[in-house]
């Protein structure tokens, strides 16, 4: 009988060998390269296997290879003992600098995968321009993420503290930004991770965030080794990079260790360095990393190599594919090419589609509470969940009452925008449509020449799309006045009064033609309300409603008229009528079309019950009701609005807007074939007149009067 210990021996030298054997076929490289050092092993890897090692001093008196960490496939933070990780609910700082429309974009999805792992409390600090700032406020105030803290640092300040420092980067002086961090940010704050807008992260950011336990007393900053030869000057012929540690670090992530910068007189060395080096280089390439690359070749203990999996970079010559072995061993990619989502990569399909899934993600769904913290709500968003859950979900206007109360995501200028120069007369084309709509804006972008301000009610996926569209269409593509605003899908009626407001709030002219997306103006009426305005001597102290007639056609193929007697031609003929005259004359009619065919100056209606003209008013105008969701009344509610608050209505003679013809929307039919949806209707149109009732006394009187009479004709 063999003694007791030689199985369980033969049975571990078998198990030890089967893992061998697995392990060669799952990780095996070439046969001439030793494996990688993430099992603790020592040895180095040939350069078809890695980079090639350095050597590198920590001050401390040891040496490391910047490629032992890095470049371990298997990196070590994934296999980090738990006790690394911080509390659960502790706050992580992020900083990023973000400046312009497209960073503003690129931002959003960032934050999409950063949200979707993170399990603790982050607190944003962003240093933006103007445009950002604008655009992200909106947007977080509007997100409403839990457990999310934004602060914002105003860019312009910081220019002069950089613009000293040439730079042949496409970031321009933005890109120098991340060397004053340790000077702005808050005193208190000690660590911070510093991202670029174009990283996708792909796992928990607390895991980074725990790679600070690992810095020795003297290391105050945390940086991926260079995964391209750049600082190696042998990318082409006369190739002179800046100086730095062999391969060098790239610094779309970054460990920051606030106090210790301060400590080791950050500001003075980075300044002293870059001055030096500038006497000889004459400008940055790759603007502040050139700059911490050269401080760091003169002081290599201040820095920590992270690994590098934790800034998988991708772009030109790169050789990202030596960092990892699969998929589980990402953790953040880096699209550190103005080529982005272009870059040729052995796995750049795999990365694409990686990022195009939070692209499209459902912002909303990241709206989650953090489990097993304190619940921390952003402003509004505790007093929303109450009043959403007072709601009797088998009331049957469940479904308007919980849109009224719901906070849509909005991104405005979605892409870039150039207003035009400031002009007392001007006038904004203000709408809102949906994705079954965009067909219809080359059309109305060859009508109306002048300024607009658009809400488009999309999901995550259709923004993307839209950006498709806009940018490969000839007509919008070259169109830098037209500001699109994209408020994000939530719940299942359409927000239209929402959207108008959200479009009307981001008219930056003194007046705006209030019209929607299925009309198309006369292509004289932009310089013709600029005209009217100047010679009628309208000014914001004048609260005056120019009224545009409205007109339909029924024709899918139409020509459209040039003029008002070629209009009045086509409506004798029959083709065609004054709009709606034959499903809701009493929208239309106080504009008394019969005097409109004479008329050779404008000429004032009175408000009637259910008038809804299109109406060129001032921009401060008062703003449309928000409880009037799907279809019905929620431009009558603005006129009667207008009126109470005493605009005059003038009738322009030579205006006019045709609407033309496309399938119902679902609400539309919804209105027409539900009893239930005109009953809750009409229950908003008592709330809305009880409401009148409070603010304007007896003088809202007339609109109750009309609504019951109405009411009884019908």
């Amino acid at each position: 009988m063999l003694p007791r210990g030689r199985p369980r021996a033969m049975g571990a030298a078998v198990l030890l060998l089967l893992l061998l054997v697995v392990g060669f076929f799952l990780f095996g490289r070439d046969p001439e390269c030793k494996r990688p050092s993430w099992a603790g092993e020592e040895g180095t890897l040939c350069d078809r296997c890695l980079l090639t090692p350095r050597v590198f001093s920590d001050g401390l008196g040891t040496t490391a290879t910047l490629d032992e960490d890095p470049y371990g496939s298997r990196n070590r933070s994934s296999s980090s003992p738990q006790h690394l990780l911080p509390p659960k609910c502790e706050m992580l700082h992020v900083a990023m600098v973000c400046a312009g429309y497209n960073s503003s974009r690129e931002i959003i999805t960032l934050m999409k995968s950063l949200l979707f792992y993170r399990k603790n409390p982050l607190h944003l600090h962003l240093i933006t321009d103007a445009i950002a700032r604008n655009i992200l406020e909106t947007l977080f105030r509007t997100w409403m993420v839990p457990a999310v803290v934004v602060s914002f640092y105003d860019a312009e300040e910081l220019k002069p503290l950089v613009s000293w420092i040439p730079n042949k980067h496409y970031s321009g002086l933005y890109g120098l930004m991340k060397l004053v961090l340790p000077s702005i940010l808050p005193p208190s704050l000690a660590r911070v991770i510093v991202l670029d807008t174009d990283v996708t992260f792909s796992s928990d950011i607390v895991e980074l965030w725990a790679l600070f336990g690992r810095f020795s007393d003297k290391q105050v900053v945390g940086l991926v080794e260079n995964q391209s030869d750049w600082y190696l000057g042998n990318l082409w012929k006369n190739h002179r990079p800046w100086p730095a540690l062999g391969r060098g670090f790239n610094t779309g992530v970054i460990l920051l260790w606030l106090d210790r910068l301060q400590q080791a007189g950050w500001e003075r060395l980075w300044k002293l360095t870059a001055k030096r080096e500038l006497l000889t280089l004459t400008a940055t390439s790759l603007a502040d990393q050139d700059i911490f690359n050269a401080v760091i070749k003169e002081h290599p203990h201040l820095v920590h190599p992270l690994p590098c999996v934790w800034n998988v970079q991708l772009s030109d010559h790169t050789r990202a594919e030596r960092c990892y072995l699969e998929a589980a061993d990402l953790k953040v990619i880096h699209w550190n090419s103005p080529k982005k989502l272009r870059v040729k990569n052995k796995h750049a399909e795999f990365f694409r589609n990686l990022h195009l899934t939070f692209l499209g993600y459902d912002g909303k769904l990241l709206r989650r509470e953090l489990f097993g913290c304190p619940n921390q709500f952003p402003p509004g968003a505790e007093q929303l969940q109450q009043a959403l859950a007072q709601l009797d979900e088998e009331e049957p206007c469940f479904e308007f009452r919980q849109q009224q109360l719901t906070v849509h995501r909005v991104h405005i200028t979605f892409l870039p925008h150039q207003p035009p120069p400031p002009q007392p007369h001007d006038v904004t084309l203000v709408a809102q449509l949906s994705m079954d709509r965009l067909q219809m804006l080359e059309a109305l972008c060859r009508h109306w020449p002048g300024p607009m301000s658009l809400a488009l009610y999309l999901t995550d996926e259709d923004a993307q799309q839209f950006l498709h569209f806009v940018e490969t269409s000839p007509v919008l593509s070259v169109r830098k006045d037209v500001a699109y605003h994209v408020v994000y899908r939530d719940g299942p009626l359409y927000p239209v009064n929402q959207l108008r407001n959200v479009a009307l709030a981001q008219a930056l002219t003194p007046y705006v033609f209030l019209s929607d997306i299925d009309f198309l103006p006369a292509y004289s009426l932009y310089d013709y309300l600029r005209a009217s305005i100047e010679q009628l001597e309208l000014d914001s102290r004048r609260k005056t409603a120019l009224v545009v007639p409205a007109f339909e056609t029924l024709h899918y193929r139409f020509s459209f008229p040039n003029s008002k007697a070629e209009l009045l031609t086509l409506l004798d003929a029959g083709s065609l009528h004054t709009f709606r005259y034959h499903e809701w004359p009493q929208g239309h009619s106080s504009t008394d079309y019969s005097r409109w065919r004479e008329a050779q100056a404008p000429y004032r209606v009175q408000w009637s019950a259910d008038y809804e003209p299109y109406v060129v008013v001032p921009r401060d105008c008062p703003r449309y009701d928000p409880r009037f969701v799907g279809f019905g009344w929620n431009k009558v509610a603005h006129i009667i609005e207008l009126d109470a608050q005493e605009y005059e209505f003038l009738v322009l003679p030579e205006a006019f807007s045709i609407h033309l013809p496309h399938a119902p929307s679902l609400d539309i039919s919804r209105f027409r074939s539900s009893p239930t949806y005109r009953n809750c209707l009409q229950s908003l149109k008592e709330e809305f007149h009880q409401d009148l009732s409070r603010r304007y006394g007896s003088a809202a009187l007339k609109y109750l009067t009309a609504l019951q009479q109405a009411r009884s004709r019908a």
